[in-house]
């Protein structure tokens, strides 16, 4: 007994391009605002869960990370035509750029050397409380010992080289998204 298998030549049923089709912008840019609240989720189950406590660059990399997860929820809702779209693109940047910067300096401070790790400084808090915010940010730049500490890794790689790939990644799809016609 043979079978002959009749596939549909409906119309509706055939393509009628080979041409792939993008989500729209605003699901695009509320998934990377998801997917900035992803990150913070891990963030503060690190924190609270791990009981990984975070140093001063890593707080800044939090707020860079929440900056440019409310620039992408903005965009989302604003849903602006070509000029506002341009306007975010370069709003998306900012946020992901100084998240990609800290991140960097963070990997970089775990990179060092033992004897060129500087020592463990106040607490951020601290710091905030008794210094002038120029003081404070050099100090939090300069890093301390706590910051050269590598206590958690992924496939090898440290939470701030996650973040500089993680902010990368979504500085850069959320510019494309919405530089894109």
């Amino acid at each position: 007994m043979c079978v002959i298998l009749e596939f549909p030549t409906h119309p509706k049923f055939l393509p009628t391009d080979n041409t792939m089709t993008l989500p729209n912008k605003r699901i695009l840019n509320f998934a990377g605002a998801a997917t900035c609240a992803a990150m913070m989720g891990f963030a503060l189950y690190a924190q609270h869960i791990l009981l990984l406590d975070p140093c001063p660059l890593c707080i800044l990399q939090r707020v860079a990370v929440i900056s440019l997860g409310l620039v992408f929820l903005a965009v989302a809702i604003h849903n602006p035509g070509t000029t506002g779209s341009r306007i975010y693109a370069a709003a998306v940047a900012i946020p992901a750029g100084f998240g990609v910067a800290v991140a960097s300096w963070h990997v970089r401070l775990q990179n060092l050397p033992a004897d060129e790790v500087p020592s463990c400084g106040p607490g951020l808090q601290y710091m905030v409380d008794n210094f002038p915010l120029k003081d404070v940010l050099g100090m939090v730049f300069k890093g301390s010992g706590e910051c050269a500490d590598v206590v958690w890794r992924l496939l090898g790689l440290s939470m701030p080289t996650w973040v500089v790939i993680g902010m990368l990644g979504l500085g850069a799809v959320g510019m494309w998204n919405n530089f894109r016609r």
